[in-house]
């Protein structure tokens, strides 16, 4: 009988730390175990607090077009896709929106390139 898929590759588990992603998720689950499982009155280590979704005084600018650009895009592919599920009526509409999105994006890209950075 053959296969429809080949088996995965063999890794080496000699480190649970492959990806970045995997370092994240067990900083996760240490932040959640420290929460659920400090002795009550025991202050848990402090945290790392991350300004990623929240636009703050001290973001660069370089650092705001870059997330807006992405933003953008996402949105203008995520419309294309879902335009693509709908009826020719509703299809023009979000394509119109889609359009207006990639508009942003180009402004926001062009901006972007012509962004000054200290050296």
């Amino acid at each position: 009988m053959i296969k429809p898929t080949p088996n995965p590759p063999e890794s080496n588990p000699t480190s649970p730390y492959e990806s970045t992603n995997s370092k994240k998720l067990h900083e996760a689950a240490d932040r959640a175990l420290d929460h659920y499982l400090c002795q009550p009155g025991s202050t848990p280590p402090p945290r790392k607090h991350r300004g990623m979704y929240a636009v703050t005084a001290d973001n660069k600018n370089e650092e705001l077009l870059v997330d807006a650009s992405e933003t953008l895009a996402s949105a203008h592919t995520l419309a294309q896709n879902v335009a693509s599920l709908l009826p020719a009526s509703q299809r023009r509409a979000l394509l119109g929106i889609s359009q207006l999105i990639m508009l942003g994006e180009l402004a926001v890209n062009r901006a972007l390139d012509n962004l000054q950075l200290p050296e």
